[in-house]
């Protein structure tokens, strides 16, 4: 299991320890969805600096990318979630683990971010979005807090690609995960708004399974030039995590140099 049950704060709601990260915890509701492994093999993947950048990750659910990356660097953080009761998840987890000071939770539709922030704000942009498609053939949860999660029903691959080019800064990185069965679209949607693909690192189920999912490093009016790296391995043959996967749940005080 990634989680460990240590609190009960109400019927619904439940403290679960951030596994390896030094008794930092997270606060969800097993009436809506636990954060996912890609929540942690994102922030991972992000190249920061100890100090000195400005962080938003859109779609940020109960926080757990920006719990992450505040274990990177002692950078400012925001985190943006439409939906209120996932909201104060997030703003219930940072007050618990005392990063008031240095991670902000903003409930808002990430289309409207710029009531809030000018263009050209930010350094990274992370971003774990809904993964699928609203069509005629959606098979929607019928916990419509799910639905909003998994599908594109309040906001698009496109719309975040979109927001993402105007916020960042010349050379800044938008760092986002997504179905490798949609990498085709995420690329020339990059390309289309001026964010070119530096990094890609494809993740695995299992050895001798294709990917399912893919993280991408753009980079705004980046220069030509794409590193693959590496896949990552999630589970060994008995389902259990492989020793890449379990090195990345430790925290690392360290950072990556952009």
């Amino acid at each position: 299991m990634l989680f460990c049950l240590v609190d009960v704060m109400n019927v619904e709601n439940v403290v679960n320890d951030l596994v390896g990260y030094n008794n930092l915890k997270i606060v969800q509701n097993n009436k809506y969805f636990n954060f996912s492994l890609e929540s942690v093999l994102l922030p991972r993947f992000c190249l920061v600096r100890k100090n000195g950048m400005k962080i938003i990750d859109l779609c940020t659910g109960n926080a757990p990318i920006p719990l992450i990356l505040s274990t990177m660097t002692n950078s400012t953080i925001y985190g943006v979630e439409v939906q209120k009761e996932i909201y104060n998840l997030a703003i219930q987890s940072v007050k618990l683990n005392n990063l008031d000071n240095q991670i902000k939770i903003l409930e808002m539709d990430a289309k409207d971010i710029f009531e809030y922030f000018p263009t050209d704000t930010f350094d990274l942009i992370t971003c774990n979005p809904p993964y699928f498609k609203l069509t005629s053939d959606s098979n929607l949860n019928q916990n419509e807090i799910k639905s909003i999660a998994r599908h594109e029903i309040l906001i698009t691959l496109e719309d975040i690609i979109r927001i993402a080019r105007k916020l960042l800064k010349n050379k800044g990185s938008l760092v986002i995960v997504h179905r490798t069965s949609r990498l085709s679209e995420l690329t020339n949607l990059l390309y289309k708004y001026n964010l070119t693909p530096k990094r890609i690192q494809f993740i695995h189920p299992k050895v001798n399974e294709e990917s399912n999912l893919v993280l991408v490093d753009a980079r705004k009016n980046g220069n030509d030039g794409l590193k693959v790296l590496y896949p990552i391995i999630c589970h060994n043959d008995d389902g259990s995590y492989t020793d890449e996967v379990l090195e990345m749940f430790r925290r690392k005080d360290g950072t990556k140099e952009l």
